[in-house]
């Protein structure tokens, strides 16, 4: 299966969130029990540069991949993660367009079973107002 398509655009010093759900072919959640997750945005896709890494472990502001969607009240079974960036988080970002994807994986070691979700561009809307 190839990684879906989707471009998206992050408001400097607001909070993001987009709320994903993962199916099989006939419409059935995926259970994510077992599988973490991994997301970058990079200037390209082939870049070096790493502008934001999120992952199933959430930084303390809560920013990164909630495998119990966005509010995070959904069952690992909803196949539902949520993508959440805080407001701190997302008013250090300076980038105007960027790349990314997103992928969840099963297993540990150099070779975990590994599944690209979602890929795309991302555009930042620069913020006026501030502190």
């Amino acid at each position: 299966m190839s990684a879906g398509k989707y471009s998206f655009t992050i408001e400097q010093g607001a909070t993001f969130t987009l709320e994903l759900q993962y199916k099989d072919g006939n419409g059935v959640p995926i259970d994510l029990t077992g599988y973490s997750g991994r997301m970058q945005i990079r200037p390209t896709v082939t870049s070096p540069t790493v502008i934001l890494t999120l992952s199933s472990s959430l930084k303390s502001d809560g920013t990164g991949l909630n495998f119990s969607g966005s509010s995070g009240n959904m069952p690992r079974s909803s196949g539902s993660i949520g993508i959440y960036i805080s407001s701190c988080t997302s008013s250090m970002l300076e980038f105007s367009q960027a790349y990314y994807d997103l992928e969840i994986y099963s297993g540990s070691g150099n070779c975990p079973y590994t599944v690209r979700l979602i890929e795309g561009q991302v555009r930042l809307s620069n913020e006026v107002t501030r502190y």
